[in-house]
């Protein structure tokens, strides 16, 4: 079993993501809405107020978290979305992570399609 995290800077791309998750299968995924660490200091640690949030910075990003038992999710995903024009790994996109999940117990609700 693995565990993805993706890091996600250009919101634009969170339904294609998701429709592609659906599509290989993934099905329980979670999404957060967070802020970024420049972002919460900027605004919160009064030595960090001088920061500024550049253009082509984006404050707020989505996190998206889910589990698989394939390993390699991630290639297939960047293929995937690749053929619909969106590159993944082009810079400022996202950050994707796959970890070995060691032990997950319990099980997502399944969800009847109607």
């Amino acid at each position: 079993m693995y565990f993805i995290v993706i890091f996600l800077y250009k919101e634009d791309y969170l339904e294609d993501i998701l429709e592609a998750f659906i599509e290989l299968g993934i099905e329980d995924a979670i999404i957060l809405n967070a802020e970024t660490m420049k972002k919460e200091l900027s605004l919160k640690v009064p030595l960090f107020a001088a920061l500024e949030i550049t253009s082509k910075e984006k404050p707020f990003v989505k996190v998206i978290m889910a589990t698989t038992d394939d390993r390699n999710i991630l290639k297939e995903l960047v293929k995937m979305l690749k053929q619909v024009d969106i590159d993944l790994l082009e810079e400022g996109v996202c950050r994707m992570i796959l970890l070995k999940a060691e032990e997950v117990m319990g099980q997502p609700e399944i969800i009847e399609e109607i």
